[in-house]
């Protein structure tokens, strides 16, 4: 059986936790940052979790986590 191949898109922007959460950065962050609210800024760099029902959808493209 050969390997199989990770996506690498998936790898570069999620990362697993220890207890087998999905760690992601937040969208809408990149740039028109002068429109977005101080406190709307501060909540974008937290980090957020990917929810369960897309948690398989990920994992299918992930082989080896």
């Amino acid at each position: 059986m050969p390997k199989l191949k990770t996506r690498k898109a998936i790898l570069k922007r999620f990362r697993l936790t220890k207890t087998g959460k999905v760690k992601r950065l937040r969208a809408f962050r990149g740039h028109l940052k002068t429109s977005k609210s101080s406190k709307r800024k501060r909540f974008l760099r937290k980090a957020a979790y990917v929810s369960k029902a897309d948690i398989r959808k990920l994992k299918r493209q992930m082989p080896y986590w």
